[in-house]
Order: C-alpha cells, then structure tokens, then sequence
C-alpha cells in the first residue's frame, strides 16, 4: 500500500465514513453499565459504542487500521494521508529516513501527539474496531490498552518492584498484595527480567544496566495488559548483546501482543519484523511483507532506501 500524492485535508467533521469495501462489518459493541466497551476502552458516557464514528469495518486479523490519517504541527504538515492495516500479533516496523515520519504515524497510535499543543491529526485510526481520536474515548484507557516503550529507557526513580506495581495500581489491576505480586512477578518473566532480578525487587531501577532497563521499561508496559506495544527505537542505545536480548523477547512477545517497532537499522527490521511500512517525506510510500520489502521492493524509492542510495 503506497500514498504518494499529496491530497488536502479536511478536518474531522465526526460523521462516519463509509465502510471499506471488501471488509466485514464490526459487529455491534454493548456496554455493560459501567461504560466500559468489549476491549476494554472505557468511555465518558453510558451509551452503546456503536456510534456514527465508531460503527467503522475492521477485517478480524486486523489490529489497527489507519485511514487517511493526516498530521499537522501548526501549519506545517508531517504526516499525509496515510492508510494502512496492522495485522494482529505481528511485529510491524517502520523505517524510513528520518524525519520521514514513521514515529509521527507512531505516536498517533496512543493519542501521543495530544500532548502537543499545535498538533492536530485528521483522519480515521480504528483499534480493535475503536475509533480512537472519537472525542468519547478515555485517553488513559487508551494509553493502558496501547502501550510504549521509548529510544531511552526510562525507569522511574523507584525500585524495580515500584517501577512494575505502578501501573497496576493506578488501574485498580491488583485487589491484594499477593495479586500485585503475582503481577510483578508475571511482568517480569515475560520481559525475561524475573531471573535476573527476583532477588533484589526493592533495588533501584535506575541501578540497571541499559539493556535491563529497557526490558524493565517493557515489562511495566505489560503489567497493564495492552493489546499492543509500542516500540520507538528501543535498541538505539543498547549495546549489540542487549539489542540482541531485545529482539529475542520481541518474538517472544508477539505471541500475545501486537507490537509496532520505529528503527533506523534495516537489519533489525528484516530480523524482528513480518510486516514492514517504508515511509519517506511524510508519505507511506509501501507496505508488505517484511521479505518482499527487503527483496523485491516496488516502489524505486524504496529500493534506493535499502540500498543505501537515500537515507
């Protein structure tokens, strides 16, 4: 999938769009009183999340999907008319030159941008059949079910127990002290951290090494139960063994987690990834399998991208 002329963009007027053609239809959400919808997203109002915007297709492998999604900082605009589907339980990377746009398209994910006073984003982003730029979704929800790991590691001034207890507890996860435990311990093994730090849980995080903070930063991303990771160049400042680690837990992760990478190393992305969007100059020029990208490219531009020709 490839957008590579420019198009004006027009604000969200809140009316739904017609559904894609060749997609199945969501069916119809229910609330269950207590304004909480299937996947979890909760909203600001008791009322059925079969609204006009939210009533939108979604093919059931597909867990995101991004249409014509434009972004703007100010009156400059970063991001154009981007579409494209993110298949449940892959990991989808990014690449592209930077300032091409690929963490821009990242953050709109989790509603980022927001905290960007002159950004504005237009178009549709639907998780799990969500429209999640609706004004009726709760943005911390949304936060919690669409987690992020940044290009630094960024523990807080806690211990390493604090650091994955955090979460949890600010989202009522954990009645008890032996849930919580249970949940630590869980996050822990899943990141393949538990071993490393069982016996120390009450140290700083900060006292890590760079490698075992950044899957410390994972598995607090995880403590919350997302649906989805992620991950904006979260090996950049690991050393070639950590980065390895990494990677490793990565497949591992996608088992159960739909996960987006932003890197700058095509090689990690031929290794890592099953899905792989090139992005160049704010346009999504392709998207495909990770191998057709690497081997048989369509578009010239993405050719001369991994051959090193621009970049």
């Amino acid at each position: 999938m490839a957008d590579v002329t420019p198009s004006t963009s027009k604000k969200k007027s809140g009316k739904a769009k017609p559904a894609p053609k060749g997609k199945a239809k969501a069916p119809e959400a229910k609330t269950n009183g207590n304004s909480t919808d299937a996947t979890g997203l909760r909203t600001k109002t008791d009322r059925p999340l079969t609204s006009s915007r939210q009533d939108l297709a979604l093919d059931q492998s597909t867990k995101i999907s991004s249409s014509d999604v434009c972004v703007f900082y100010g009156d400059k605009q970063a991001l154009f008319d981007v579409n494209v589907d993110i298949l449940s339980n892959h990991v989808t990377a990014l690449i592209g030159p930077s300032g091409c746009g690929k963490s821009t398209y990242l953050r709109c994910l989790n509603r980022m941008n927001d905290v960007i006073d002159i950004a504005r984003v237009t178009g549709n982003i639907i998780v799990d059949g969500i429209d999640i730029y609706d004004p009726d979704v709760d943005v911390v929800e949304l936060r919690a079910r669409v987690g992020m790991v940044f290009q630094k590691p960024n523990p807080f001034p806690k211990s390493i127990y604090e650091n994955i207890a955090y979460g949890p507890r600010i989202h009522g996860l954990a009645s008890s002290k032996s849930d919580m435990d249970e949940i630590v311990e869980n996050s822990l093994k899943r990141a393949g951290l538990w071993k490393e730090v069982h016996d120390r849980l009450h140290e700083p995080g900060t006292g890590l090494s760079g490698g075992q903070q950044q899957r410390l930063c994972i598995a607090r991303a995880i403590a919350i139960s997302p649906s989805v990771i992620l991950m904006d160049e979260p090996c950049s400042a690991l050393d070639p063994i950590a980065t390895a680690i990494v990677e490793e837990l990565i497949e591992e992760l996608r088992q159960n987690y739909t996960i987006v990478i932003v890197t700058h190393s095509m090689q990690q992305a031929a290794r890592v990834s099953q899905r792989t969007a090139y992005f160049h100059l704010g346009y999504l020029v392709e998207y495909g399998e990770t191998d057709q990208i690497f081997q048989a490219p369509k578009d010239e531009r993405t050719q001369n991208y991994i051959t090193g020709r621009i970049g």
